[in-house]
């Protein structure tokens, strides 16, 4: 079953085009290839991000954040760089809320920077501008959907959840439906990610074939199962300077929302652990297509690395505090680096003071030496909850990693526990027209796609959560949402907390009745 857009062009399909157009004219094959000025991702930003994947850097060159004490002047700051090789000028600095970026080509190695810059007396903490990759869940190729099964009492009409959301029921939501019905409107749940597509559009980009470079006319639209009615406050903090539209290039975003709030018991595609709360999609990270696109704009007709891209944690940490500071209840940050940061401990202790609780995947590199991911090592922030991922048989998933940060578990997919069968299934872009060998990517195609993470066992923590706030009301704070969660959680592997699991596997109705009952 192929599942393309349900709406064809409208009159507010053209407006939003036109909209558009400011930002992205169409010109002649040659004039097209320099992208607007007021992009926020520059040509010799993207040219860092593919230098940082081809030197195996878990930074940007030549980047650092750097925040000064309280009560230093413009002066002070300039006092501050001046210990830099390059002296640069104090008014170039990027702000980001308390914190700045600043870039500096003459020295790429940022650790070298943020350790001149953190000696300076004026200087609270410098560090480096590390990268969070974007995970990558996809296994397998295309798989079509199998024809509906039959419906059981009490699970929601949408065609394929039996044969394929093995992972809802695994948790019992079905049972907890029955208490909270998919949530309350009046919870925002921010998705920190590659963004969610809200345009419903076409727009002009150069791209290269690796030979040649030419305008593109690339086709974006919504999900068909995500309806654009609760989404709120989106912003681009990776991608457009002025913050839409909103786009998802990628497609990790958009598996991850749909677990969360997919529509759900409209008899159509797939469900969403809290389909009825309003979602805002925070765009943190650009993808191999942002940086081909910004590349090609350069005349350069080098294609960039298939993994080319990644989650800034300068972003990062200005998408916590802009969803803490426009309303989110819920956070959900699928994303994960190996460095520790300050600047995003900060932002999530702001979060978490702003009454929003935050589900934070636990990684993937199990087998690849097994470090601690951040901002998932922040889990000891009351409010803050690092999430492995499990199978269908209530295993760890072989790629789940592991420590003391792993506080609870929620099914993330396992393909050695039943192949794609085993894995998360949601409605996601087509992956053979937004992976790099597409020849011209398509944002506009939808289909049910299986993922496999700890990305994809986070929404379902983030959505409980919601559906925690949506029963409680008033009464809910982060740390009282993370207590119930840790206590209601069924426990699996060695007795008591553990490092595979934390607490145990998440039980929504258990959390939702209360602690200690469970019929």
């Amino acid at each position: 079953m192929r599942l393309s857009s349900r709406w064809g062009p409208s009159a507010s399909t053209l407006v939003a085009a036109l909209a558009v157009a400011v930002l992205l004219p169409r010109h002649s094959a040659v004039a097209a290839r320099q992208l607007p000025a007021d992009l926020r991702l520059t040509a010799d930003r993207a040219e860092a991000f593919i230098e940082a994947r081809e030197r195996h850097l878990n930074y940007l060159p030549g980047e650092v954040i750097v925040k000064f004490k309280p009560g230093v002047s413009l002066e002070g700051e300039q006092h501050a760089l001046m210990a830099l090789r390059s002296r640069p000028d104090a008014n170039d600095l990027q702000w980001n809320g308390d914190f700045a970026v600043l870039r500096d080509a003459s020295q790429p190695d940022a650790a070298i920077l943020a350790q001149q810059l953190a000696s300076q007396p004026e200087v609270l903490y410098a560090e480096p501008n590390y990268i969070a990759p974007i995970p990558k869940g996809y296994i397998g190729g295309e798989v079509e959907p199998t024809p509906p099964g039959f419906r059981r009492l009490g699970v929601p009409s949408d065609p394929d959840y039996n044969a394929r959301q093995w992972n809802f029921v695994d948790i019992g939501l079905p049972r907890a439906w029955d208490i909270q019905p998919g949530g309350s409107s009046s919870v925002i749940v921010a998705v920190i990610d590659t963004g969610l597509t809200l345009a419903r559009q076409t727009m002009t980009f150069p791209l290269s074939n690796g030979a040649t470079i030419q305008n593109q006319n690339l086709a974006f639209d919504v999900s068909p199962d995500l309806a654009t009615s609760k989404m709120v406050s989106p912003f681009d903090f990776a991608f457009f300077i002025a913050g839409s539209p909103v786009v998802d290039m990628d497609s990790h975003g958009t598996h991850v929302t749909s677990t969360i709030a997919e529509s759900t018991n409209n008899a159509f595609g797939l469900a969403g652990v809290a389909y009825n709360v309003q979602i805002m999609p925070v765009k943190v990270c650009v993808s191999y297509w942002e940086v081909a696109i910004v590349r090609a704009s350069s005349n350069n007709p080098v294609l960039p690395p298939a993994d080319a891209g990644g989650c800034a944690f300068s972003a990062i940490a200005n998408g916590i505090r802009y969803a803490a500071d426009h309303g989110a209840k819920v956070m959900n940050i699928s994303l994960g680096g190996d460095s520790p940061s300050t600047a995003i401990r900060d932002a999530l202790l702001y979060a978490v003071q702003q009454g929003a609780f935050v589900a934070i995947a636990a990684g993937n590199e199990f087998e690849n030496g097994n470090p601690t991911t951040y901002p998932a090592g922040y889990s000891d922030i009351d409010g803050v909850m690092a999430v492995g991922a499990t199978g269908r048989s209530r295993t760890r998933a072989f790629y789940s990693s592991t420590g003391s940060f792993v506080e609870i578990a929620a099914p993330g997919g396992n393909s050695r526990d039943g192949g794609t069968a085993g894995e998360v299934w949601q409605i996601t872009m087509r992956q053979t027209s937004v992976l790099p060998s597409a020849i011209t990517p398509r944002f506009d195609i939808y289909d049910e796609v299986p993922f496999q993470g700890t990305s994809m066992a986070t929404p379902h923590v983030a959505g409980v959560a919601a559906l925690l706030y949506s029963q409680l009301g008033a009464a809910a704070k982060p740390a009282l949402i993370e207590q119930m969660l840790r206590t209601s959680a069924l426990d699996l592997g060695s007795k008591g907390k553990d490092n595979e699991f934390g607490y145990g596997l998440i039980q929504p109705r258990t959390a939702l009745f209360g602690v200690g009952i469970r019929k």
